[in-house]
């Protein structure tokens, strides 16, 4: 299984950017994807999930601003981030967790980072 990010880049701030993440190879029908973010010196951190039936959660501080979805027939997920902050910057990986058992995801794949810069 492979992961390649897109679409990161240069943001102002209030603008807005999207994400990609295409996943390839062997992908099961039940997964969830995540994205994550890196900025420097902080410690990596969850920015939101979806799992294979479209739920979705959030953190505190990207709600109301940062929206995921995925394409399962392209086995594509997005991250729609408007009213972009400088806060926001930071390296965004996006994560694939499949292949359960027991509440253990067996499988977890990681992408290799796409850098969004929000700055005027």
């Amino acid at each position: 299984v492979q992961l390649q990010a897109s679409g990161g880049g240069l943001g102002q701030p209030g603008g807005s950017l999207r994400l990609a993440c295409a996943a390839s190879g062997n992908i099961y029908s039940i997964n969830v994807m995540r994205w994550f973010r890196q900025a420097p010196g902080k410690e990596r951190e969850l920015v939101a999930a979806i799992n294979s039936g479209g739920d979705t959660n959030y953190a505190d501080s990207v709600k109301g601003r940062f929206t995921i979805s995925r394409d399962n027939a392209k086995n594509t997920m997005y991250l729609q981030m408007n009213s972009l902050k400088p806060e926001d910057t930071a390296v965004y990986y996006c994560k694939l967790s499949q292949d359960y058992n027991h509440g253990q995801a067996m499988g977890i794949y990681w992408g290799q980072g796409t850098l969004v810069t929000v700055s005027s």
